[in-house]
């Protein structure tokens, strides 16, 4: 059976209150049964508070929405996030107050509260599960929808795959693209090449290593695979490949499927919020202008599904180029809009196929519109004219 993903458009028919997105994440919130399934227990609501001067965040109304939805049946809620965006929280709207409930630094207030999984990953061996994530007895995974430099698409699974571990881990999971070798300086004859291929690259996506002068680093999340340092480096010496890019969105699946393996499978659910879609994610505090048209709110118990339902909710909305930083380039037109941005390596559909390789979920979805937008037939009216 193929598991459910509800949604609700972010279109109305009429001027009615009850169309609105935040009433139909009500609807959404019944058809999960979460009141009926947090009587008694401790529950994590894992959502990005932000950073530095990021707007686009989840409004607070909708996370007070489902704080008081936990509150009404007898759980008790707890908001997690990294500890440096907990702390500045309040700038965007997140207190305690606003919210109902408490926000926590999900490994603690110095980052050194955790609990460690043996999974040897790449540069990875033991992966650093944030102390508050694992003392919960409930997980509510609200996200933001989004683009990602590293992966092109931040949703659910980048919710969950970054948020619950603790610094170390997270730092070390961006340095698995680096695993596999890409520059090969002794097919290098001339020195004076490596400036030229630094100087090709617009975005700085390319430079000499501070480590290791005369050799080159590739910064994932400024690459778009344009492929302009490749027209420089002499043959050979460069490679721009998929095995630097995919690594990063699979180490996201991994560090889900250990998250989400701390919580009997009845236990979680999973919000994303598809709405203020920006090129990269909140907290580079970076561009919070549109890319891409709202879609609406989406939940489900399966958290490939409801990833994989917002890819294709919005594979075919238009990308809001006018919206874009001039230092970012659109230069294919395949796949997914948030591939033609990042690049083709970075295909957003990568994560949720490495999430169902390890068995955290389906690709494979029924989609339920809690509330249909109505289609309004206009009865045919005369011209008449103005006295």
């Amino acid at each position: 059976m193929k598991p459910v993903v509800y949604y609700g458009s972010a279109r109305q028919a009429r001027l009615d209150a009850g169309e609105t997105l935040p009433a139909k994440l009500d609807l959404i919130i019944d058809k999960l049964n979460l009141r009926d399934r947090v009587k008694d227990e401790l529950v994590v609501l894992k959502m990005h508070t932000g950073n530095n001067l990021g707007y686009s965040t989840i409004h607070p109304l909708f996370v007070r929405k489902v704080v008081k939805a936990i509150r009404d049946g007898g759980g008790e809620p707890f908001i997690a996030d990294v500890e440096w965006d907990v702390h500045g929280a309040e700038t965007r709207g997140y207190t305690a107050e606003v919210l109902g409930c408490p926000i926590y630094p999900a490994s603690g207030p110095s980052n050194k509260y955790f609990y460690s999984y043996h999974r040897p990953f790449k540069n990875i061996e033991d992966w650093r599960l944030a102390g508050l994530i694992k003392d919960a007895t409930f997980m509510v995974n609200f996200a933001h929808a989004k683009g990602h430099p590293s992966c092109s698409y931040g949703g659910a699974m980048k919710n969950l795959a970054l948020g619950c571990m603790a610094g170390e881990t997270r730092s070390a999971m961006h340095d698995s693209c680096q695993f596999e070798p890409y520059f090969f300086p002794e097919m290098v004859k001339d020195a004076g090449i490596i400036q030229q291929v630094v100087a090709v690259c617009p975005v700085g996506g390319i430079v000499e290593d501070k480590h290791h002068p005369g050799q080159l680093h590739l910064h994932i999340e400024n690459c778009n695979q344009c492929g302009r340092c490749l027209a420089v480096a002499p043959k050979g010496s460069l490679k721009i490949d998929k095995a630097n890019f995919h690594v990063f969105m699979e180490a996201c699946a991994n560090s889900v499927d250990i998250v989400l393996s701390t919580f009997a499978k009845e236990k979680a659910t999973h919000l994303v919020l598809a709405t203020q879609m920006t090129p990269v994610c909140d907290c580079f505090g970076f561009t919070s202008m549109p890319i891409m048209n709202d879609a609406g709110i989406f939940g489900s118990d399966d958290i490939i599904a409801v990833d994989e339902a917002v890819l294709d909710a919005t594979a075919n909305s238009p990308l809001i180029e006018g919206n874009l930083p001039t230092s970012m380039e659109v230069h294919t037109r395949e796949g997914h809009p948030l591939r033609w941005l990042h690049g083709p390596l970075k295909d957003p559909y990568m994560v949720t196929e490495f999430g169902q390789q390890l068995g955290i979920g389906s690709r494979q979805y029924e989609l339920v519109d809690v509330l249909p937008v109505e289609s309004i037939q206009f009865a045919p009216m005369g011209y008449i004219p103005a006295k």
